[in-house]
């Protein structure tokens, strides 16, 4: 009897009581962070000690913008009957979701509020899903085979790099590992869509018996465990190409650098709430003191069209994911991201975050360099140069979640093989900047001196690099542009022309090979002229080498070849 008396008072219940609202949501956008917890004479209190170590090594001021949202702002907000479901301290916004139907009325006359606006960025339960999300369209997996395993003379070589030789080879990485610089002391963030199987594959054994893996943070569903088998195997492929350290099958470019692995990504659909994510995970990447953030994402046209970007918002300023990644650089992090695989597709550009001013773009080449026909193409909006540089995404080896080596094709794989040679190249010139980094890879390309929208400045060398940023280039020179050298190629001797007289006194010259090593040096009087023949050479092997010229507080680095 008690039974139907219950089941009866539920039914009077649903009966007289008022409709359920569905909840909106809101994006409300804050002025300031006056009356914030927090204090900026007390960076430890929000900061890791090694954010804190990045910041100061390259004199990056630590600002408002660091300080968490304002937890006053928040309470506030909520007596209007809302929840807060999101909040970004770099944007300095929070999302909300309420059934007050006069919520923005009443939140908007709040003196701290900026703007408020209807949020419809979620997933949606009413729209099909794409069969494929747009940035993972055209990447493919295949098994491992002999005809891609390329063969090469390893016997010289820090690894027996296995099917990952060719990838890293194309870079010189070779070289830059075989100097004793193999990411050691370096941390890199992977902004990704799941870790499949990472805690067990023998691929990463290296990895955790060392402790470099650092930890894990999923933004799409907190607390959840980003190694389950049930979601994307896309980020254990990414991290493998770096971190992997399976002898005779694949080595990546980072094998000694620690690791943060971060899912902001949500592969089962393609809603602009990701974007959210994944400046909340650069925001966690930046506070937990990472060199450098791998992002093989990007995002274009969503499960529902109303969140659709257009080219026109590819301009490095529009998008939230954009916006957040520009930031991060502007906190001192190298920021490697993925072009995207629309190069073969109607809308065929880069994607969100890879248009901003200050992200690493990174397109893909064949294994023989030639530009793969899916690599989405530059230039951005507002006509800047993308891709920056490019690297092998077809046929890369990665790891698979069956113990062995597959190859994959997309920029999602050239993006990190370069992200983690990068972080080799930068344990090499600690004390330079990320931009430094980026400046001398654009230098170093096949493509330096004519960059188009294909493969941007080509396909860097990291050895070459590497001697650019020995002599401190990017910060106290002159443009190589404003010597000549001749003849070039030269076979005893050459002159170097310069386009302005050199300020009297001592000019050092030296000659560098390529994988670093002084040849030759001497020092000569100017006394006015504006060209200096050198004639006094050693006998030099057939080859390319790096004329390095130092005047008083300027220096020159000139690519010359003896033959």
């Amino acid at each position: 009897m008690k039974t139907y008396l219950f089941i009866i008072a539920l039914l009077i219940f649903s009966i007289t009581a008022p409709a359920q609202t569905q909840p909106s949501k809101y994006v409300i956008v804050l002025k300031d962070k006056k009356n914030s917890d927090y204090n900026l004479a007390h960076p430890e209190r929000f900061l890791s000690a090694k954010a804190v170590e990045r910041r100061a090594k390259h004199h990056i001021a630590i600002g408002v913008s660091d300080l968490p949202v304002v937890s006053s702002y928040m309470e506030i907000i909520t007596t209007k009957g809302a929840k807060v479901v999101y909040q970004s301290k770099w944007l300095n916004t929070i999302i909300v979701e309420t059934t007050n139907s006069d919520f923005i009325n009443q939140v908007s006359l709040l003196p701290f509020v900026a703007r408020i606006q209807v949020f419809n960025g979620n997933k949606s339960t009413k729209i099909e899903k794409k069969s494929v999300k747009p940035f993972f369209q055209n990447e493919s997996i295949q098994s491992k085979s002999s005809s891609n395993n390329l063969k090469s003379d390893q016997s010289i070589t820090s690894y027996n790099y296995g099917s990952a030789f060719n990838q890293i080879n194309m870079l010189s990485g070779i070289q830059l590992h075989n100097s004793g610089f193999q990411g050691q002391g370096m941390t890199i963030a992977v902004i990704d869509a799941g870790f499949n199987s990472v805690d067990v594959l023998h691929a990463f054994d290296s990895l955790w018996a060392n402790n470099q893996i650092l930890g894990t943070r999923d933004f799409v569903q907190p607390n959840n465990n980003v190694f389950n088998t049930s979601i994307d195997t896309h980020g254990m492929m990414v991290l493998s190409t770096m971190g992997a350290n399976m002898p005779g099958q694949i080595v990546g470019t980072a094998p000694k650098a620690s690791y943060w692995l971060l899912r902001s990504e949500d592969a089962t659909a393609e809603y602009i709430m990701e974007e959210y994510f994944w400046v909340n995970a650069a925001e966690f990447a930046d506070s937990v003191g990472v060199d450098v953030i791998n992002s093989s994402l990007g995002y274009t046209v969503f499960d529902n069209p109303a969140q659709n970007h257009t080219y026109a918002d590819m301009d490095g300023n529009t998008t939230v994911i954009t916006i957040g990644a520009d930031l991060a650089a502007q906190k001192g992090i190298l920021v490697v991201n993925s072009a995207g695989n629309s190069g073969a597709d109607a809308w065929r550009y880069i994607g969100a975050p890879a248009d901003g001013d200050s992200v690493f773009t990174i397109g893909a080449v064949d294994s023989q360099g030639n530009y793969a026909s899916f690599s989405s193409k530059g230039p951005t909006y507002d006509r800047r140069i993308k891709p920056n540089v490019v690297a092998q995404g077809v046929g890369a080896a990665v790891a698979n979640t069956t113990g062995g080596v597959s190859f994959g094709s997309g920029t999602s794989f050239s993006s990190p093989i370069i992200a983690g040679m990068s972080a080799c190249l930068w344990q090499a010139n600690s004390s330079l900047s990320n931009m430094d980094i980026i400046n001398a890879l654009q230098r170093s390309g096949t493509q330096a001196n004519n960059p188009d929208s294909l493969l941007g400045y080509g396909i860097p060398n990291y050895m070459i690099a590497n001697v650019y940023l020995a002599v401190n280039e990017p910060q106290s020179s002159t443009k190589s542009d404003d010597i000549e050298i001749i003849p070039n190629p030269f076979s005893a001797g050459f002159t170097i022309n310069f386009s302005s007289q050199p300020q009297k006194g001592i000019i050092t010259t030296t000659l560098k090979t390529v994988n670093g090593l002084n040849v030759f040096e001497s020092s000569y009087l100017m006394t006015g002229s504006d060209r200096l023949t050198i004639d006094n050479l050693p006998n030099l092997a057939p080859s390319v080498y790096f004329l390095i010229i130092r005047n008083g507080n300027t220096s020159w680095a000139k690519k010359v070849i003896k033959y």
